[in-house]
């Protein structure tokens, strides 16, 4: 089976209707893996299929419904299930701090998502990818933070950088 387009998201009431009363086949990504449009996939139920996506397509998500099968009363349905990302939650106690920290990992190009008092984290936080001479960083500078791990709402890609 070729996959080429992306049916759903179990996360959201038609997504969750779509799947109602079907078993959940899943393919489990690591983060790193949403991006790619092209690639072979292999479900827990140890059956191949291939994403074959078009270049304008959305990255993965987690509870993304890749297909939805018929077969006897319900069916199946093939959906991605992310792995957790290993991360650092920043918690800067100040703006001025916030943007210190910002502008210092900005300098080393790498990518953060950030998130508000109404989001999972229930604060203003900055979250990045675990990285030891980060954490470094922020120990030194004496910034809040915390070593989690999460299943990120969208991947962190490589930062392109050219002078």
């Amino acid at each position: 089976m070729i996959i080429t387009e992306i049916l759903g998201n179990t996360h959201e009431a038609d997504g969750a209707a779509l799947v109602e009363g079907r078993h959940l086949e899943k393919v489990v990504l690591p983060s790193a893996d949403l991006v790619k449009r092209i690639q072979r996939l292999t479900t827990d139920h140890n059956n191949e299929v291939g994403l074959r996506l078009p270049a304008s397509s959305p990255d993965l998500k987690d509870g993304d419904i890749l297909a939805l099968e018929d077969s006897g009363e319900h069916g199946n349905a093939i959906v991605v299930s992310v792995l957790p990302t290993d991360v650092l939650v920043i918690a800067a106690s100040s703006i001025v701090e916030m943007a210190f920290v910002a502008h210092s990992l900005g300098n080393r190009h790498l990518q953060a998502q950030f998130f508000d008092t109404d989001s999972e984290y229930q604060a203003e936080v900055m979250v990045v990818q675990y990285d030891h001479t980060v954490e470094d960083f922020l120990k030194h500078h004496k910034v809040a933070y915390s070593r989690q791990e999460r299943v990120m709402p969208v991947p962190f890609r490589h930062a392109e950088h050219t002078h």
